[in-house]
């Protein structure tokens, strides 16, 4: 038995996200989009990301028109409530908060007039259709890169109608790709995982976020740690989380 439990330290020890120090891309501000419903939720899954060795944690509740109107002020005070409570607890883990924002005609209406809510230095998260590329997709990064934004594209594996060389077209093009853990265990489906894989086989990934949007999802994250996939990914230079 004791070894056992010996074993599977051991795992943690060696196979834990503390080399990344961050996770970016959540969904954890309560009751704000399709993640945490609840602020008691909030606190166990941001246990679960403390314990797998996260230092800080930003969260990035969804920002898309026809769905979820948030402001950010919304999310500004979603977050003061969710740090408030993780004070109360004596839970000592920093979370911050950007947006992920989904490209459409209202967004693209926004370049320009509006801040956006970013992370790091000036790093904007966005995600697209998972039925097809925007047709003015290229002419959007570059209105957000002429206003100095550092784009991010989330879960680029998902999107099916993108090939190798479309996500090597996106490198190129300075847009930072955003994979998610769950990917590597073919959570999404197999194919989405092989795609994970190729990206990572071609060092092409920026970053890597939990995406968590309820309990299972971070608990599913203990397997993460197992994976191949992942000692193959931690041994990447070009992840960035660290600098976050």
């Amino acid at each position: 038995m004791l070894d056992f439990f010996w074993n599977k330290k051991k795992i943690y020890d060696n196979l834990d996200f503390s080399i990344l120090k961050t996770d970016l891309h959540s969904h954890l501000i309560p009751a704000i989009d399709d993640g945490a419903p609840d602020l008691e939720t909030s606190i166990l899954i941001i246990k679960k990301l403390k314990e797998f060795g996260y230092k800080k944690i930003i969260t990035t509740p969804h920002i898309m028109s026809d769905f979820y109107n948030n402001t950010t002020h919304d999310i500004i005070s979603g977050l003061s409530i969710l740090n408030k409570e993780l004070k109360n607890r004596n839970i000592d883990i920093e979370v911050a908060a950007a947006a992920e924002y989904y490209v459409d005609f209202e967004f693209e209406q926004k370049i320009g007039k509006e801040d956006f809510m970013t992370f790091g230095n000036n790093h904007l998260l966005i995600e697209i259709s998972f039925l097809e590329l925007p047709k003015n997709f290229y002419d959007i990064i570059f209105k957000l890169q002429l206003e100095g934004y550092k784009v991010v594209l989330a879960h680029p594996e998902r999107y099916n109608y993108f090939s190798i060389d479309d996500y090597i077209e996106l490198v190129n093009k300075n847009i930072y790709l955003q994979v998610n853990f769950l990917s590597i265990l073919g959570y999404y489906s197999s194919i989405i995982k092989q795609k994970t894989k190729k990206l990572i086989e071609l060092d092409l990934i920026s970053y890597i976020g939990s995406d968590c949007h309820n309990i299972k999802h971070s608990e599913l994250l203990f397997e993460c740690q197992k994976e191949p996939l992942w000692h193959m990914l931690s041994k990447s230079k070009k992840i960035l989380n660290n600098t976050l």
